[in-house]
């Protein structure tokens, strides 16, 4: 798998097979909710996964590097399982299925708080080996854990079981030690320093499209879609960023901006507070509305949004 990934070695990265390395993909799978970004942040250390209470939040994979003297586990962060409606569900679908096709581990993550096995996300599991994260331990007793342990390892030959709560750091360094030492031998696939392949537009588009979720409600994040338009890095001033945020609707538009431009004031003064302290320098947000009629089921739009459909 490593050498499908990797198969000659960016310069500055030595191959130290020999001396026990390992190194592999590990995808986070499960429904939405269930706490996949919460778990990735807490194993990175830092946010790199926008976080909400509502579902569907994460579209893409989120990728993260973590790496150690002897390891580098690479996190794919995926959408949350569901039965896809439109496009961009659909697109969303498919991250789920390369990301499980790339891992070489994956951890399937369930809501401890919930009595039902979740027989939909079962069916993206592949042939890799898997261990199962049951998530939310902090919210309910140990006896009421343990029957839905056995009814999942009915389901599947889960290698290892780990009750965690990734929004309090509980278990998580037992994660990422079962993650560890099931990683195949091999080199690092990044330089040691990376801790993501994507690039600050990305991280900055999911940060404005976070605050939307967090300050609307029903339809509106949903249908909306914020691109990073142009990006000027001024010396001596700070950086320029010019956002547009994409909806379905002028009614849509109408609610984001607000009247005198006041919601919309507030989304770019929220997102900009955790813009500057994710790159780490001041900049002038900029935030535009448009309307793009239909686009989440729009194969053209959809790709033109860097969605695969």
């Amino acid at each position: 798998m490593s050498s499908e990934h990797n198969p000659i070695l960016p310069e500055g990265i030595a191959d130290d097979t020999e001396s026990g390395h390992r190194s592999g993909y590990v995808a986070l799978i499960g429904k939405p909710n269930v706490g996949k970004s919460t778990l990735l942040n807490t194993l990175m250390g830092q946010k790199l996964s926008i976080v909400t209470h509502r579902p569907q939040t994460t579209r893409r994979r989120v990728l993260g590097i973590l790496s150690g003297d002897d390891h580098q586990v690479v996190l794919l962060d995926t959408p949350g399982i569901i039965e896809p409606r439109y496009g961009l569900q659909k697109s969303m679908m498919n991250e789920v299925r390369t990301s499980t096709a790339d891992a070489d581990l994956l951890v399937f993550m369930a809501d401890a708080t919930r009595d039902k096995v979740d027989d939909l996300s079962l069916k993206y599991v592949q042939h890799q080996p898997a261990i199962l994260v049951l998530n939310k331990i902090d919210k309910i007793g140990q006896e009421q854990v343990l029957p839905l342990v056995s009814a999942y390892m009915e389901a599947h030959a889960f290698e290892e079981v780990i009750p965690v709560s990734a929004l309090k750091g509980k278990n998580v360094d037992v994660v990422l030690e079962a993650i560890r030492k099931r990683l195949p031998l091999g080199p690092a696939f990044y330089p040691k320093e990376m801790i993501s392949e994507q690039p600050e537009r990305f991280f900055v588009a999911e940060i404005i499209r976070e605050k939307i979720f967090k300050l609307y409600r029903q339809e509106i994040p949903y249908s909306t879609q914020v691109n990073i338009v142009s990006w000027e890095e001024r010396e001596g001033d700070k950086d320029l960023i010019h956002a547009d945020i994409v909806v379905e609707r002028d009614s849509q538009k109408g609610i984001l901006i607000g009247k005198g431009g006041k919601a919309l004031k507030k989304i770019g003064t929220f997102a900009r507070e955790d813009i500057e302290g994710f790159i780490g320098r001041p900049i002038f947000l900029k935030v535009h509305v448009k309307v793009r009629g239909d686009w989440r089921n729009s194969d053209s739009q959809l790709r033109s949004f860097g969605y695969t459909t």
